[in-house]
């Protein structure tokens, strides 16, 4: 089975996405949001078979881990309330997708986050989108959109979402969304420097220790990590922090969303097979053709398949990793005879 543990829908229904509009400008005017719109079954049939499951099926994967698109969570507009009704509303879009096509898609949510506001309603919303199957959450380390006022993922405000997590053994992509600073182009720097200063924020704390069970995934291969590997452990020692092995590489993960294939090589000569889980994140940041090669950039199927890798590696980074990071995949799996 080959498992894509990172997928968006960033194709959800116009009216969905017009939705989040009006509920902004409602708010920016000081009046109630609309009530959110009815949305078919096959409105949303429709926006996925052109789209998501004609992709999955062309390119040989079988099950996608299946989120609200990232850049639309926007943590950093309107406030805590709104940002509650939009999380509630986009997870619950999601789960409709996953009752539509149980055996395809399993849910992750989206966390109502905004800068400074506590973290409670996180935590909300964890309980009732696991409750209601879901397998993992996707947690922004940056709500400000770009400007990063909250403190790092290894400070005590972040604890009680920790807690919970741990208590329901789910694991968390750490996934900015859209930036509101003219300096970081969201997908080509801010998503990139998040994954990087997450990395270097947990190297720099004892998060683990205080929670060795806690799963962490951090996408787009990592960020600058593995190219950056060697600096990273030299950081480690000057900081007296045990080696990278020991001190992060037991609950923090990376994809595979590397767009060729010099960067999938590198990436699995550096950072331990047990640690890499499939993933495209399509349809998603870079949807193009590689003129190079003449396929898709985010077929990263293709890339691992070239890659040198025994069929044990190739196995666990297509479906065990991901089996063993999101426990509650795999309970569904094995409900499903699979």
């Amino acid at each position: 089975m080959i498992i894509d543990c990172h997928g968006h829908y960033t194709t959800a229904p116009e009216a969905h996405t017009r939705w989040r509009a009006e509920q902004l400008r409602a708010h920016a005017a000081g009046t109630a949001a609309p009530a959110y719109p009815a949305i078919s079954d096959d409105e949303i049939r429709e926006t996925l078979e052109a789209n998501q499951l004609r992709l999955l099926a062309e390119r040989g994967a079988d099950l996608t881990i299946f989120s609200p698109r990232a850049s639309a969570m926007a943590h950093h507009l309107g406030d805590l309330e709104t940002g509650i009704a939009w999380a509630h509303a986009c997870n619950d879009l999601i789960g409709r997708v996953v009752d539509l096509y149980p055996e395809t898609f399993v849910g992750v949510c989206q966390l109502p986050q905004s800068p400074g506001a506590p973290i409670d309603a996180a935590v909300a919303e964890l309980d009732r989108c696991v409750a209601d199957g879901f397998v993992g959450c996707n947690l922004n380390p940056d709500p400000s959109g770009g400007h990063w006022t909250a403190p790092p993922l290894t400070d005590r405000y972040w604890y009680p979402l920790y807690e919970r997590m741990v208590e329901l053994d789910v694991p968390a992509m750490i996934h900015v969304s859209a930036s509101d600073n003219p300096a970081f182009h969201a997908t080509g720097a801010h998503y990139l420097n998040a994954d990087t200063t997450v990395f270097m924020q947990l190297l720099q704390g004892d998060l683990f220790a205080d929670f060795p069970t806690l799963r962490l995934v951090i996408p787009h291969g990592g960020g600058a990590v593995p190219f950056h590997w060697g600096r990273y452990r030299g950081l480690a020692d000057m900081l007296g922090k045990p080696p990278l092995d020991e001190h992060l590489m037991h609950n923090v993960f990376v994809d595979t969303c590397v767009y060729h294939q010099p960067g999938i090589d590198l990436l699995l000569e550096v950072i331990d097979h047990a640690n890499v889980l499939f993933g495209s994140e399509m349809v998603g940041a870079v949807r193009g053709v590689d003129p190079t090669t003449g396929q898709y950039f985010d077929d990263t199927r293709r890339y691992v398949e070239a890659a040198d890798l025994t069929p044990a590696d190739r196995a666990a980074i297509y479906e065990r990793n991901a089996r063993r990071v999101y426990p509650g995949l795999d309970a569904r799996l094995r409900a499903q005879g699979r």
